[in-house]
């Protein structure tokens, strides 16, 4: 069975250090205005480039920049400049859609990735791509016996990238998922004059909405508000099957999402990819992981199109539907390493006891997540032990059970 990497979705150093120290295989990310996330995430300055580049080659992990938007005539000089600033930081591709872009990493020698965007969904136009690409993100829409198929034929024909090996076949394993045919929607321009396509999404799907007969007035009854609101796309419990098909990636998607969603995710799955490698994925196994997946942000989860048309794809409640949330009692104060303790100074109507859960978050920390012990509590002072090195201003939460 084929090794099967594990892509994470970073928007800020503190995610990405929490992917780092997850155990990630691979990251990607966004510079500015011209990825898919431009206004969801927390993107990078191109200043970053050459600190993720350092950060990432210590650990052996693989870096992606996402240039997957359209892009207009003015913009070509832009896209050129940032793509030579890839290149001279040794990031090791990027993700695109467009053919503009495209050529121009070509012309440079940065490895392309073809974005979801391009709805890659049979193998004539895996061909076509190979002239240019050396990997593709395969349309969600497609089902496991469709992936399975095209990963077949692509070594029976031998297609080959720029680089001279195989085309490298990724999918989407994990997190958000759009109403919109790989994610090619409307609504946000057509309401606010923000495309979708431009990274500018406010989401127009996930609100409620009233169905109405204009001619006579009348409301259809729903059974769900959420009409349009696709619940997240989950395959632990398919994972071994997804496996089978050949992939290469697996892609966990939301860039917007916070440090501890990366965390847990990255780990959930990359125990899920040990335990398949020793033939010891058992559905006490699946359950467990799912648990787990379940603490961190989610919408409710589905199998996404993997297993047929889906019947359980649409969300049915609120926003976030995760069995933990982060409540915020401020930054680090002091960190007397020599000891390990933490200082902050907690608001009035805050508190905490020993064996409270907590996390704490920070650009060089990542993620840190213990119980209180050997807690004391001077005039609203908290000091508490640690296990490991925490920093000043790290971002301390206690965690709630919902």
């Amino acid at each position: 069975m084929n090794k099967v990497n594990i892509l994470a979705p970073v928007g800020n150093f503190e995610s990405l250090m929490a992917a780092i120290n997850a155990g990630t295989d691979e990251i990607y990310f966004g510079i500015g205005e011209l990825n898919m996330r431009s206004a969801g995430a927390n993107n990078f300055n191109i200043s970053d480039l050459p600190e993720i580049a350092k950060l990432c080659r210590k650990k052996n992990i693989k870096t992606w920049v996402t240039l997957n938007t359209v892009v207009y005539d003015e913009e070509i000089e832009t896209i050129e400049k940032i793509l030579k600033e890839i290149k001279k930081s040794e990031i090791d591709g990027i993700i695109a859609a467009d053919l503009a872009v495209i050529k121009e990493a070509n012309n440079l020698g940065i490895e392309v990735c073809a974005s979801t965007q391009m709805s890659v969904s049979n193998l004539e136009t895996v061909k076509f791509l190979s002239a240019w690409v050396d990997r593709i993100v395969l349309a969600r829409e497609l089902n496991l016996e469709q992936i399975k198929k095209i990963i077949e034929r692509i070594k029976q024909e031998k297609i080959v990238g720029p680089k001279g090996n195989l085309i490298e076949i990724e999918v989407f394993g994990h997190g958000a998922m759009c109403v919109a045919m790989s994610g090619r929607c409307q609504m946000s321009l057509y309401h606010y004059n923000l495309s979708a396509n431009r990274g500018k999404c406010v989401q127009v799907c996930r609100r409620k909405y009233e169905i109405k007969d204009k001619g006579t007035g009348k409301e259809l009854v729903l059974d769900n508000d959420w009409v349009m609101r696709r619940s997240d796309l989950c395959t632990i419990g398919l994972l071994e099957k997804l496996v089978e098909t050949g992939i290469e990636t697996i892609k966990i998607e939301s860039r917007a999402r916070s440090a501890d969603y990366v965390d847990i995710v990255v780990r959930v799955y990359k125990k899920g990819l040990e335990l398949i490698e020793k033939n010891k994925y058992s559905k006490k196994e699946k359950e467990a992981l799912l648990k787990d997946l379940k603490t961190v942000f989610n919408r409710g989860f589905s199998n996404g199109f993997y297993m047929g048309r889906s019947t359980d794809e649409w969300a049915s409640g609120e926003n976030n539907l995760a069995t933990e949330t982060k409540k915020l009692l401020g930054k680090i104060d002091h960190f007397y390493q020599k000891i390990k303790v933490a200082q902050i100074k907690l608001s009035k109507n805050d508190r905490v006891n020993n064996g409270d859960k907590y996390m704490i978050i920070g650009p060089s920390t990542g993620i840190y997540k213990d119980e209180f012990f050997d807690i004391k509590i001077e005039k609203e002072v908290l000091t508490f032990k640690t296990k490991q090195k925490i920093r000043k201003n790290d971002k301390l939460f206690l965690v709630v059970k919902n």
